[in-house]
């Protein structure tokens, strides 16, 4: 699934073309992705201008001019194709074999045409992702960002914020850190790099990391490097695994696994220098969890 950092990739790409753009016809090629989409999401995306696409956690915020915002999540394997002059849209593929992003492809659900005679072309072949409309102003009130924490950034994520979250939490801290109610925006890949560069264990308690009172140690190390992980990850385009792509097909965004310590490396040394531990994977809630138990504690 894409994580935070391939999802404000995608958001960059479609600023550089979208913004601006009148929506002329909107084709929904189908009645749902992972829920139906709104009675009335044709009616007031069309016609409409799009003036600024926005992100919180996972989630695309389109706003349109007309006080309308167009919500998209990729879900697992999501993604938007621009097609057009000036744009570099070319159509990619998936594992199966299918080309998609043409606006044609028998996985591109949702086409946005363009009064500058391109298209915006989303498709999902899993239709795991997610697209609703509401009035920009009720926001906090929409069901799927309603319930969000704190950004993992320096100027939305602080130590005491996250030690309260945490603290009386007796789930392990890998999967504290997952619930999106806890740090917005946080995948699997990311948490496993955060709590190696932390040094702290995936199966430590989240009430033990936070402590009794005040901020830990633990959590100063577990917020910093959260912070430093997404930003470097931002900067690189994101971790480019599986089906992600960018806006402009191009499958080859994404440089910031050439970092990872522990994530996908089971059975390797330990990256960090004069551990000699060797990286080990467990399962937690389902997941595939990468640590290094020597310098992780």
């Amino acid at each position: 699934m894409p994580e935070l950092p391939e999802v404000e990739t995608v958001r960059r790409g479609l600023t550089q073309h979208l913004v601006g753009r009148r929506v002329v016809d909107l084709q929904l090629r189908r009645g749902d992705l992972r829920f139906p989409f709104p009675d009335d999401f044709k009616e007031l995306i069309e016609g409409s201008e799009i003036t600024s696409i926005d992100r919180r956690a996972k989630y695309l915020l389109i706003r349109m001019n007309n006080g309308i915002t167009w919500l998209s999540h990729l879900g697992m394997s999501g993604r938007w194709t621009l097609i057009g002059e000036g744009k570099k849209g070319s159509p990619g593929r998936f594992s199966h074999g299918a080309v998609i992003g043409s606006g044609d492809g028998p996985h591109d659900w949702v086409v946005a045409h363009l009064d500058d005679g391109g298209k915006a072309v989303y498709s999902d072949h899993r239709r795991f992702g997610i697209m609703d409309c509401f009035p920009t102003e009720y926001q906090l009130e929409n069901r799927f960002i309603s319930n969000l924490g704190p950004e993992p950034t320096p100027d939305s994520l602080s130590p005491m914020e996250l030690a309260e979250s945490l603290r009386g939490r007796r789930t392990p801290i890998k999967s504290a850190l997952l619930d999106q109610r806890v740090v917005a925006g946080l995948g699997n890949i990311y948490v496993c790099e955060i709590l190696h560069r932390s040094g702290v264990s995936p199966r430590r308690t989240a009430s033990n990391v936070a402590g009794k009172s005040g901020v830990s140690k633990r959590i100063e190390r577990i917020t910093y490097n959260t912070h430093a992980v997404i930003t470097e990850a931002i900067d690189a385009g994101g971790s480019t695994l599986q089906d992600f792509r960018g806006v402009d097909g191009d499958d080859s965004l994404g440089y910031f696994p050439h970092h990872f310590g522990v994530y996908g490396r089971e059975g390797e040394e330990c990256t960090k220098s004069g551990c000699e531990g060797k990286v080990r994977r467990i399962v937690q809630s389902n997941r595939s969890t990468f640590y290094c138990p020597k310098c992780q504690n």
